[in-house]
């Protein structure tokens, strides 16, 4: 068994089993980050000292006051620093700075004996400011040029004549709100330094590489000096990626300074208001379509709001721009992107990164455009899905394309479409103040890293001498499953029974130069590192095996902790006894494996090539009623079909898929963000900065019938156990949600006329939608096209 999709006899990876640390964290015993100062003594505690404005210079420093509160014991300014005062990886981002870039901006940090008292301490530091002009909306940005980074554009084809020759021609614009990631753990580091001078970090970080070397830089060390260890996150969605970094490097620069552990852990108020969000959006499109429905050219500017520093801004932009296509084929295209600077927080990583907002754009165009060509939506989207041999814009080929339409089809017979619609309309006609509607929606979703480097992956595997093994591998676990889906690939690399296997805290001192875990490709990375190393201990272990049993090695095998050949069952070894005589036989017990992906080619200025392993595929169906007097909507139903190839854990794939559909259903329907705009003394603080204030998903947003099948005979060649990704691509089926509430203001109003809806679709945003429709129908002199407050209207050829 060669291939890397190939499974063996009684595999135990696509079996349901729950998640690993399940029972721990049930029962309040699963430890995490900010667990482990309470388990030792001397502990100082940081607290940050944030400024009170949007954009300020800071003139004068004032420490001496906080050291006269009882308990503080130092004040951390950039002066401190050994090493180089950045926390970020492009050097834009000072760790203590002397410019203030948004509102909140930490500018000093305070240690103490307890937190209470670091809290005074901060209050008590004096700093004097010197307020300057700053930019907090996406479009004081774009009006004053305020840009940073690159401006890449994906083109294909003459975007430009296509548009000028299409049957149909329309345009509009819209904007994307950001979304906070509101992990249930806020950000959190706890490091001390041992007798041989190591900083040792224990961190809330999806990667532990890059949390080592900027520690490392910080501290003016190197990467072999530092240990970073994540033992679990209580979620992160991309938040952890690169946010950490910082925090961990004020924790290190503490214990360095003052020979003590040093816990940050920021309350949730300190870790809204410090750290990044999905990028906002703002999108002008023009589209052109066939007398058939057939989109024949689209030409789109993507602008993001970057916040204050790059942080991952260029990579989410550029995924963006590699998904504005979602699901379907533009011959003749032309996206421009560009990222703005603010004074806000740097905006950064989070689940889909940057694919959401890519694939609303396209969404948008077709959910805005399908009535003024007097089509249904769905059917508009199906006319213009991919088709096997053709390709993206930037150059890859689409494999599989057949697979989206299976599963678009599947899932409108098992959500029973037709029949619904019947029922719907029959609802519709009979209350006068509500409506319902049905909104699909498809997702085609590139797995990879966009940067080709950071496709690889390793892995540490021991086999002891009873049999047991530990594994260790370069993913962190943040609540999605990694680890119980790489037991599960050990124990059926090893063909050993899943309990035999334990699995060790990620940590950069036995899996080196990881990449972070993201781009929902931890279990296709992490999961053939793991194999790999398997492999090359069962392989050894196959020929101690053979001698036993005098066969040739390719024919023994293992299964279930028992090592047989073929035709010589009755002969069966148990594996413990094995690695025992393989030990005293001198065959090492213990592997390094290493993965990368294969076939992965991508030029970063000219926005070609392949960067993609794979396609996932998927479409959902959301039914919602809505409100005519106050837009406040249900969700009544939710039908997804998932392609996720061959499950690798079906539990634990079907909790992803549930999970990022709410989630995205959050971000495109409640999530808030709201910054003060205002010319005042507040100007640019984030106003929504609690639970109280921003609405996130719960039990009552949850679809009251949620119905999730994964796509069947789905192999996925060439991935780990043939299995796909599937920590991102759900996110985005949420959009069907979001269209439907289109489709259900539209309801209220005339047929044929396009309805424009804000986003988030907050309850008012639905109202107000939904009332322009209803007085479209009071006005029906009115011409028919887009809203009025659309900046380009509608052109028709």
């Amino acid at each position: 068994m060669k291939s890397l999709a190939d499974r063996p006899v009684n595999p135990v990876v696509g079996v349901p089993v729950s998640h690993e640390s399940a029972a721990l964290h049930v029962t309040g015993t699963a430890l995490y980050t900010d667990d482990l100062p309470i388990r030792s003594s001397d502990v100082l505690h940081a607290w940050p000292v944030q400024a009170p404005h949007a954009h300020a210079r800071v003139t004068e420093l004032r420490t001496a006051p906080a050291l006269g509160v009882p308990g503080v014991v130092r004040v951390l300014t950039g002066a401190d620093v050994p090493g180089i005062n950045d926390a970020g990886t492009k050097h834009d981002e000072p760790l203590f700075p002397s410019e203030v870039m948004y509102y909140g901006h930490a500018v000093c940090w305070v240690l103490a004996e307890n937190l209470e008292a670091a809290r005074l301490g901060a209050e008590a530091v004096e700093v004097d400011y010197e307020p300057l002009p700053s930019i907090v909306t996406l479009a004081e940005a774009i009006e004053k040029e305020s840009f940073q980074g690159d401006q890449p554009t994906v083109a294909r084809g003459d975007a430009g004549a296509a548009l000028a020759a299409a049957a149909h021609r329309f345009s509009g614009e819209v904007e994307i709100g950001g979304q906070e990631h509101f992990y249930l753990e806020t950000h959190a580091s706890y490091v001390y330094v041992d007798e041989s001078g190591q900083v040792f970090v224990h961190s809330s970080t999806q990667h532990p590489t890059e949390t080592q070397e900027i520690v490392a830089h910080v501290l003016g060390l190197t990467s072999s000096q530092v240990t970073v260890q994540c033992l679990r996150m209580g979620g992160a969605f991309g938040g952890k990626e690169m946010q950490p970094h910082g925090f961990a490097a004020v924790a290190a620069l503490g214990a360095t300074l003052t020979g003590r552990p040093v816990r940050v852990r920021l309350n949730r108020t300190q870790d809204i208001t410090l750290t990044g969000k999905r990028h906002p959006f703002a999108a002008r499109w023009e589209a052109g379509f066939d007398d058939a429905g057939r989109l024949v050219a689209l030409r789109a500017t993507l602008t993001s709001d970057g916040g204050w520093s790059l942080d991952l801004s260029q990579p989410v932009l550029a995924r963006a721009l590699c998904h504005i296509d979602n699901a379907y084929w533009i011959p003749n295209i032309e996206v421009l992107g560009r990222i703005t600077k603010t004074h806000k927080t740097s905006q950064t990583a989070f689940r889909g990164f940057g694919g959401p907002q890519g694939m609303f754009v396209i969404e948008e165009v077709l959910g805005r455009c399908a009535p003024l060509l007097g089509l249904e939506p769905s059917e508009l989207r199906r006319r213009n899905f991919y088709t096997p041999g053709q390709s993206t814009p930037y150059g890859q080929p689409v494999r599989h394309a057949e697979r989206l339409h299976a599963v678009w089809e599947q899932l409108l017979g098992s959500a029973d479409v037709e029949r619904r619609r019947t029922e719907i309309a029959g609802f519709n006609a009979t209350h006068r103040h509500l409506r319902r509607a049905l909104g699909i929606t498809p997702v085609k979703f590139g797995i990879s890293f966009n940067l080709t480097a950071f496709n690889q992956a390793g892995a540490l595997v021991h086999v002891y001498k009873d049999g047991s093994v530990l594994i260790n591998h370069g993913g962190t676990e943040m609540g999605q499953g990694l680890h119980t889906k790489m037991r599960q690939v050990a124990a059926t690399a090893l063909g050993v029974p899943l309990s035999s296997i334990r699995l060790a805290p990620t940590r950069t001192d036995k899996v080196p130069n990881t990449s972070a875990t993201a781009a929902s490709s931890g279990a296709d990375l992490n999961g053939a590192a793991i194999r790999n190393a398997c492999d090359q201990i069962r392989d050894r272990l196959a020929e101690v095996a053979a001698r036993k049993l005098n066969i040739h090695p390719d024919d023994v095998r293992f299964d279930d902790g028992t090592v047989t050949g073929i035709g010589f069952h009755d002969d069966g070894i148990p594996f413990a006894e094995l690695v025992n005589d393989a030990y005293f036989q001198r065959v090492s017990l213990w592997a390094a494996g290493y993965y990368r992906t294969p076939g992965l080619h991508w030029d970063a200025v000219r926005m070609q090539g392949e960067p993609f392993k794979y396609f996932t595929y998927a479409a959902a169906v959301s039914e919602v009623e809505v409100d005519g007097f106050t837009g406040a909507y249900r969700l009544l139903r939710t039908d997804i079909v998932h392609d996720v190839g061959d499950s690798l854990s079906p539990l634990i794939d079907v909790g992803q898929i549930e999970g990022g559909f709410v989630q995205g259903a959050g971000w495109l329907t409640l999530e808030d963000l709201r910054w003060d705009v205002s010319e005042g003394q507040r100007r640019g603080r984030l106003d929504t900065q609690s639970a109280s204030t921003y609405k996130l998903p719960s039990f009552s947003e949850m679809p009251e019938d949620f119905r999730v099948h994964l796509f069947e005979r789905a192999t996925e060649s060439g991935v780990i156990y043939g299995s796909k990704a599937v920590g991102e691509p759900p996110l985005m089926l949420a959009l069907s949600v979001r269209e439907a509430l289109r489709s259900a203001a539209a309801a209220f109003g005339p047929d044929g006329r396009s309805v424009e809806l804000a986003s988030p679709a907050t309850p008012e945003a639905v109202y107000w939608a939904l009332d322009r429709a209803r007085t479209a129908s009071r006005e029906a002199a009115k011409p028919t096209g887009m809203d009025a407050p659309v900046p380009s209207p509608v052109r028709a050829q």
